[in-house]
C-alpha cells in the first residue's frame, strides 16, 4: 500500500534531548565544584539516582511512566498544563523534587547543604532551557519530506514541556500537520489507542504510515502493533532482541529517507 504519511517521535529523534540533559548536568555540577567538595562527575551519578528513586517514591508515578515522563524531564519541568489530575500533583511537588533530589545528591557525596541543593535545582532548569539542540539532520530530512507526505509528530510527555521544546526550536511545528502529545491525550507510546488517534488525524490507515523513533519499547512496538511500518533510529548500537523487532534499523536520522522513498 502507497505510503501517505511520516510519523515522528521528538526526543531524541529530531530533538538531540540527551544531550541537552548531559550538558545541563555537567554545567550545573561544575558549579556545584565551586562551592563543595564533590567530584562533579560522582555528584550528576549520584543526583540522577537519587532523582529516579525519588520520583518513583511519589504517587502520581504511575501516571507519568504511562504518559512517558522520565525523572530527568522532572528536574526541570513545570506541570502547569494537562486536565489529568496528576498534572497539578506534580505541578506541586516540582518544586520540592529539584531541591531534595540536588540535596540528596550532595548528601550522598557527604555534603551536608540543603541552600546549594536548592540553588543547584533551580539552576539546572535554567542550563537545560539554554541547550534546545536538534540533530544536525533534523530540517534536512523534514525539509525533503513536507509535501511529498503528511506529516505528525507523536510525541510522550508533559503538554507545556513537549510545547516548551517546541518553541525552543523555531520553526519546527510548522513542519507537521498535526502533533499529538501523551499528556493531552490521556496515554503515552505504546498504547495502540494513541496510535490510533494519530491515524485517526491523518485520515490513512495503519499500512499507509510509517512511524520513526528512538525507543524500541515506545515507538517500535506502539507502531507495530497497529500494523504500522517503522524505523528504529538505533544511535548507539544497542541490540533490538527477539521481542520488539523494528521493521527497519539505522543509525542517523538522514538514513530514513531511502527508506521511506522505497516503501
Amino acid at each position: 500500500m502507497t505510503l501517505k504519511a511520516v510519523l515522528f517521535d521528538l526526543d531524541d529523534t529530531l530533538l538531540w534531548d540527551d544531550r541537552s540533559v548531559q550538558e545541563a548536568f555537567e554545567a550545573t555540577c561544575a558549579e556545584a565544584a565551586k562551592h563543595a567538595a564533590v567530584n562533579p562527575e560522582e555528584l550528576e551519578a549520584a543526583v540522577r539516582k537519587e532523582a529516579r528513586a525519588l520520583y518513583e517514591s511519589y504517587e502520581p508515578f504511575s501516571f507519568t511512566k504511562m504518559i512517558g515522563i522520565n525523572p530527568f524531564e522532572g528536574l526541570w519541568a513545570n506541570f502547569t498544563q494537562g486536565e489529568n489530575e496528576n498534572f497539578r500533583k506534580l505541578e506541586q511537588l516540582a518544586p520540592g523534587y529539584r531541591t531534595e533530589s540536588w540535596t540528596r545528591g550532595l548528601r550522598a557525596l557527604g555534603v551536608e547543604d540543603a541552600e546549594l541543593g536548592y540553588k543547584l535545582g533551580e539552576l539546572f532548569p535554567a542550563e537545560r532551557r539554554k541547550r534546545p539542540y536538534v540533530y544536525e539532520e533534523t530540517f534536512r530530512v523534514l525539509d525533503a519530506l513536507k509535501g511529498n507526505y503528511k506529516l505528525l509528530l507523536l510525541t510522550n510527555g508533559s503538554p507545556d514541556l513537549q510545547k516548551e521544546k517546541l518553541a525552543g526550536v523555531p520553526n519546527i511545528s510548522s513542519y507537521f500537520d498535526h502533533i499529538v502529545i501523551s499528556g493531552e491525550f490521556g496515554v503515552g507510546k505504546p498504547d495502540v489507542s494513541i496510535f490510533q488517534h494519530a491515524l485517526e488525524l491523518l485520515g490513512i490507515q495503519a499500512e499507509e504510515g510509517i512511524m520513526i523513533g528512538d525507543k524500541l519499547t515506545t515507538d517500535i512496538l506502539g507502531s507495530g502493533r497497529v500494523g504500522m511500518r517503522n524505523i528504529w533510529i538505533n544511535h548507539h548500537g544497542l541490540q533490538s532482541g527477539d521481542e520488539i523487532v523494528p521493521a527497519n534499523e539505522v543509525s542517523r536520522l538522514e538514513e530514513v529517507l531511502p527508506i521511506i522513498a522505497n516503501a
